[in-house]
């Protein structure tokens, strides 16, 4: 999106530089990224920073609004509300489509926003390498706010960990040495000390929770929540034994999973923003909008884009039992706008936010990109072509 370094940059770019990178990359954690990674960044200027953060700190507004969570209660589904909820979420983040205006000008368009982590640990390792290898502007930076690696790292640790030892505060996750993101919570590990741990390795004393650090039970006092109930669900049968996390426990949760379904697809209807598209709950459509072909049907309760139907017709709304689990959203159409070898790439940004005890608000802290060529952001649709996958986006400082 700035055409001068996508010039530099894809003129500069060679397949045996890339794979050289791979390789680098691969060395520290062999066998631990089990994604695509793209071979271009995403470059953007302030104009469109500007655009995107003004879009997010609208949405902020809504979440630090004091109806807040009135206003979402209906979104936590029963038999998955936890008990002591906190009073904000710690971590969170925003996907933006970046799309064109009539003006032909590159304008973001929210697609998503969860009230959970990402990839708060990779987006630092990965990106920091890159820049060994590929020409990056010394004015560009993956972090947002102002914020460097260490001080990002330093307030990475703080929201975390808070004031509990990194070795009473652990990383809970569904199998986390089998999941897609795992290189995420080793790179944690490595910055913050607090070692992933599997629901099932949990031990239960009455209300407290321990697990086992270096062959020695040590009490957890904070959990870095990267468990989504969805997959939970999924998977419960083929677990075995596992912890109740909806019990009253003894524990502190970052974030909370409450705020999974606070911050999520039952959010979008209450924003009303020009980067944010039309959102509806379902059950409250009186009428189905004339060009049906324009909206986009997704469920509320799913995710990595489980479910969702891009094509509708009133055939796929008439199969739908439970309307109130459903939202219909204006269709996002992604420019192809980032110029590669062979054809041109869509790009999605996430913004990834933290929240400090002690602030009034958020702040948006770090980012990380995905390109595409296919009908949607994924591996199912990019099978076989090159410059798509997982990414950052480089932001003019």
């Amino acid at each position: 999106m700035v055409p001068g370094l996508r010039k530099t940059f894809n003129t500069s770019f060679t397949d045996r530089q890339y794979e050289a990178f791979l390789k680098d990359l691969n060395s520290k954690y062999p066998g631990a990224i089990a994604f695509r990674l793209c071979e271009t960044p995403v470059f953007a200027d302030k104009l469109f920073a500007g655009k995107m953060i003004g879009a997010c700190e609208h949405i902020v507004d809504v979440i630090t609004d004091p109806a807040f969570k009135s206003m979402t209660e209906a979104g936590i589904p029963a038999g998955e509300r936890v008990p002591n909820e906190s009073d904000h979420c710690e971590l969170f983040c925003f996907d933006f489509g970046v799309c064109l205006n009539e003006e032909g000008e590159p304008e973001p368009r929210l697609i998503e926003m969860q009230g959970f982590p990402t990839l708060f640990g990779f987006q630092v390792f990965y990106p920091d390498l890159f820049r060994e290898y590929f020409p990056i502007p010394e004015n560009y930076s993956q972090y947002l706010n102002g914020l460097n690696r260490e001080t990002y790292l330093q307030l990475l640790k703080e929201v975390i960990t808070g004031d509990v030892p990194a070795e009473n505060t652990i990383l809970l996750e569904i199998k986390p040495h089998e999941q897609k993101t795992r290189i995420d919570f080793y790179t944690t590990q490595e910055y913050l000390g607090i070692q992933p741990v599997c629901i099932t390795e949990l031990i239960q004393e009455g209300k407290d929770l321990y697990y086992m650090r270096n062959g020695k039970k040590t009490q957890v006092k904070r959990i870095y929540n990267r468990v989504i109930f969805d997959e939970l669900q999924t998977k419960k049968n083929t677990l075995g034994n596992f912890t109740d996390i909806t019990q009253d426990l003894n524990v502190q949760w970052v974030p909370h999973p409450n705020w999974f379904y606070r911050i999520s697809k039952y959010t979008l209807p209450l924003l009303h923003h020009p980067y944010v598209p039309a959102t509806y709950f379902l059950n409250e459509i009186k009428q189905l909008p004339a060009d049906l072909e324009n909206y986009v049907l997704k469920p509320l309760f799913s995710f990595a884009g489980q479910g969702v139907v891009i094509d509708i017709t009133p055939a796929d709304i008439e199969k739908i039992t439970d309307p109130h689990n459903w939202i219909l959203q204006r269709k996002v159409k992604y420019a192809e706008i980032i110029e590669t070898p062979d054809m041109p790439a869509k790009a999605e940004i996430r913004i990834m936010y933290a929240w400090k005890k002690g602030w009034d608000r958020p702040q948006p802290v770090i980012n990380l990109a995905r390109l595409s060529k296919g009908k949607m952001i994924g591996v199912a649709y990019n099978k076989d072509k090159k410059w798509v996958g997982g990414s950052v986006c480089f932001f003019e400082r």
